[in-house]
């Protein structure tokens, strides 16, 4: 996650040289501390507002749905980059948000755990 930090904000330490780049090297890096964070253990929240989320079935199921939707849109932009457009900036981004959105699929089967037992808990 240090790196990404880094990344993205180096272009605007070094004038907006190589923007794209330093932003697809700070998507792939997130992606990366993204689905590393996903190995933490299900079973236990990290704070209040978590638990307060996991245990309302209606908070995660908007969570959920969010975070679904968010996958959909970076693997269809990464994908739309690759292959289909003209545009410069999206095809330097597109294997960042391919690899962004890999790491929060990780999340998400996460997050549906974290769902079911602290759900089956609040009953």
């Amino acid at each position: 996650m240090a790196a990404a930090i880094f990344f993205c904000y180096r272009p605007l330490l070094s004038g907006l040289e190589n923007i794209w780049a330093d932003y697809n090297k700070g998507l792939v890096f997130l992606g990366l501390g993204v689905s590393f964070s996903t190995l933490q253990d299900t079973t236990k929240t990290q704070n209040k507002l978590s638990k307060r989320i996991w245990e309302n079935p209606r908070y995660a199921r908007i969570f959920l749905i969010f975070l679904s939707f968010l996958i959909v849109v970076f693997i269809g932009m990464g994908l739309v980059g690759m292959f289909l457009t003209d545009i410069q900036a999206l095809q330097e981004l597109s294997f960042g948000f391919l690899i962004f959105s890999i790491g929060m699929l990780g999340m998400l089967k996460a997050a549906v755990e974290m769902a079911e037992n602290h759900g089956n808990h609040a009953r």
